[in-house]
């Protein structure tokens, strides 16, 4: 993989949740060969969730959208209302955004798809891991399409009360969860829509270096490292809800 020193690392514990026999098998071979990640467990369908997670107490769980008598949304929104501490990746075929703000909606940390190479997906287990989010470039593209068409609230009223766009079912959420002030919330949906810095000081009436100042404050407050994390989140804390 590459030269660091894993080996005073702590395991990750991973647990599969999968319907496919071999593609669990590929997966626990190429896990296990990592010297900080253990896969402590499999899971065939949906409904046993649940019990591995308390049975093997993973860190982290490899889940599927596609299972038997439960599928991997619906056991995702388990997860995180029942144990909340173990982390999800779903792991999938489908790349249509709509199943990204699904899954983000339900708890889930991070959303690869299952083509990648072993050695991204690997990264990716090791991300969640230290707390941040990782979501496959190839569905972070289309996610910010659609986040391009999306209304927000207007300046006035960003964090008074919820609005509706004209995209069925699309609103923007200001809860009390929400640490951005008015103006930190308009600049969040100019970042949305891909406005650069300059760009968002001319629509706003306000300099460059204000602008980067706002985006500055607003990449702190949500804990992430970049604009692309900032409006991803503003869908996984439930600030933008389907």
């Amino acid at each position: 993989m590459d030269n660091l020193n894993l080996g005073n690392r702590r395991k990750i514990k991973v647990l599969l949740a999968d319907d496919h026999q071999l593609f669990r098998e590929g997966l626990k071979r190429i896990l296990n060969m990592e010297e900080d990640i253990e896969v402590v467990g499999e899971c065939s369908d949906g409904s046993q969730v649940m019990e591995g997670c308390r049975l093997h107490l993973p860190e982290i769980v490899l889940m599927d959208i596609n299972m038997p008598i439960l599928n991997g949304v619906e056991a995702t929104a388990q997860l995180r209302e029942t144990l909340p501490e173990i982390k999800v990746i779903i792991l999938s075929i489908h790349d249509d955004e709509s199943y990204v703000f699904e899954t983000l909606r339900k708890g889930a940390t991070g959303y690869l798809l299952k083509d990648m190479e072993a050695e991204s997906l690997i990264n990716a287990i090791r991300t969640v891991s230290e707390g941040n989010g990782f979501i496959h470039p190839k569905v972070t593209g289309k996610l910010i399409q659609q986040l391009r068409r999306m209304e927000y609230l207007s300046e006035t009223g960003a964090i008074a009360e919820a609005n509706v766009s004209r995209e069925a079912g699309v609103k923007f959420v200001a809860g009390d969860n929400n640490p951005l002030t008015r103006r930190e919330a308009e600049v969040l949906r100019l970042m949305a829509e891909g406005r650069s810095n300059k760009m968002i000081g001319e629509h706003l009436f306000i300099s460059e270096k204000t602008v980067k100042n706002h985006v500055s404050s607003i990449l702190q407050k949500m804990d992430v490292d970049d604009r692309t994390q900032a409006v991803i989140n503003a869908i996984k804390f439930g600030w933008v809800t389907l």
